[in-house]
């Protein structure tokens, strides 16, 4: 069964015996990684990976930052190796000074934390990983692979009142935004592939950037940019559970491409079109973005082909960042994809927006698909162009011979969001899409009367595009196609349905 939802292991590997489990939201992945890092001794090994890191986040609580307890572990022996991305100029919104801090505090305490631009242009390394391994205690190793920076606004809850150490975002979400999102625990054999990927960005002989200006300044300052050797890598860790697992990948084309994908990687591209061809009842995404038709053309063809076929999407009602500029672009993306789902899916298709009690958006920033509770997948990686062909992306797919991972998955991701006490109303894949129809329908209506009366259970209402008009899209086609939604294909493939 496995094997007719993966890609072909020749492509990415498949490994058995693993046990995957979701961890729904940042407060309750900080909370487990912070015990799991405390109790790595001297010899052990931490490697991580990150889009965003503040040395200040704290896990949970004063004296768990990050910086903090990396740090601390460091100084215990344990061997702290990080890869962040060197990222753009903060006034762009990114974070390039929050990561060289991180990098600066787990490098005074014996750590080493690099910062990496091996990327295409205008790309980000996206990869939001964590690898601890016990030399002599493999049963103990873990890896965390998902959409989880270790950084402000993750720390949140299913409550979702939003990080204490929030990042600034589009005023609709207040000044302490609510956060949704998901991480996945591995143990098993499949921590060695986590790891594998580690090791090919350290071991990359490839200049951490090709920028003259950043070279300079580095030397300048003294910055760490030359990897020193790692350990070599442990045999994977003993069977730990009945899942399958492959990770995806994507990496962009580039013209000095990388030692271990010369002319790029589009895995995950591959991945779910292969999983989406199989597609028989229902869909069902998380994603912060939704963009491009070449990326959702895959569910697309799979609404029209099966007419029993259901796709349910749950996205960020608003962009992340203010203004015509950062948030029309994001729109017209979203408005595009949603306009091919709905042409090919009718009233098959739905997608909704989640908010908290108060009524305040909750940022979508979880990456989740499952389809027919069979196969699913939980990573960094968005349903978009930038994410399948143009940034660094991993993302862990399961295949669970009982059938209960996928369904359990999605079935918990529904009761928060529908806020109910059982699974039951979710277990059949078609009353799951009513429920969540009805639900949403009924907090809309409430809204719409004036929000008298008691407020209904759930959190989600219907998502409905922002109407944008012709000078309007014009305008911000250009910018979405060349900034936000990039084409990191080779030239023969690009504008084309082919991963």
């Amino acid at each position: 069964m496995q094997v007719d939802w993966f890609l072909d292991s020749g492509e990415r590997p498949v490994t058995t015996d693993n046990e995957v489990r979701p961890l729904i939201e940042g407060a309750t992945y900080y909370a487990e990684l912070l015990a799991e890092v405390r109790r790595l001794r001297k010899g052990d090994l931490l490697l991580f990976t990150d889009w965003r890191g503040d040395p200040d986040e704290r896990l949970d609580g004063p004296g768990t930052e990050v910086a903090t307890v990396f740090s601390e572990a460091a100084q215990r022996g344990v061997i702290v190796k990080g890869l962040v991305w060197r990222s753009h100029w903060d006034r762009l919104a990114f974070s390039a000074a929050e990561n060289r801090h991180l990098g600066d505090r787990i490098e005074a305490a014996g750590g080493e934390c690099l910062r990496d631009m091996r990327v295409r242009s205008g790309g980000s390394h996206h990869q939001k990983f964590v690898v601890l391994r016990h030399p002599g205690r493999p049963a103990l190793d873990v890896a965390y692979v998902g959409g989880i920076d270790l950084c402000h606004s993750r720390r949140d809850d299913s409550e979702h009142l939003g990080d204490p150490q929030p990042m600034t975002m589009s005023p609709q979400y207040g000044e302490r935004p609510p956060w949704h999102d998901v991480q996945v625990a591995i143990r098993g054999p499949a921590v060695g592939d986590v790891e594998t990927t580690f090791r090919e960005r350290w071991t990359d002989p490839t200049p951490l950037s090709r920028n003259p200006v950043y070279r300079l300044q580095d030397l300048l300052e003294r910055e760490d940019t030359t990897p020193d050797p790692l350990p070599d890598q442990l045999p994977d860790p003993p069977p730990a559970g009945e899942h399958a697992v492959q990770l995806l990948r994507t990496y962009p084309y580039r013209r000095r491409g990388y030692p271990f994908a010369p002319l790029g990687e589009r895995s995950v591209a591959r991945g779910y079109c292969k999983a989406a061809a199989r597609a028989r009842r229902l869909i069902y995404i998380e994603d912060q973005y939704l963009w491009s038709p070449e990326a959702v053309a895959c569910f697309a063809d799979a609404l029209r082909n099966r007419p029993e076929l259901r796709l349910i999407a749950v996205v960020p009602r608003y962009p992340d960042q203010p203004g015509k500029i950062g948030g029309i672009p994001q729109l017209l993306g979203r408005a595009r994809a949603v306009d091919d789902l709905r042409d090919a899916g009718g009233d098959r298709f739905a997608i909704y927006s989640p908010e908290n009690r108060a009524g305040t958006p909750v940022y979508v920033h979880a990456k989740v698909c499952v389809i027919d509770d069979e196969w699913a997948t939980v990573g960094s990686d968005n349903v978009s162009l930038r994410s399948w062909t143009h940034d660094s992306e991993l993302t862990c797919a399961v295949v669970d011979p009982s059938g209960a991972y996928a369904r359990d998955l999605r079935t918990r991701l529904g009761m928060e969001h529908l806020q109910l006490d059982s699974p039951a109303p979710l277990l059949d894949p078609a009353a799951a899409f009513a429920a969540f129809a009805v639900s949403a329908a009924a907090l809309q209506t409430w809204h719409d009367g004036g929000r008298k009366g008691e407020r209904p259970r759930g959190r989600l209402r219907p998502f409905a595009p922002t109407a944008i008009d012709g000078w309007t899209r014009r305008w911000s086609s250009l910018l979405y196609r060349s900034i936000f939604d990039p084409d990191g294909r080779p030239s023969r493939i690009r504008g084309t349905d082919t991963f």
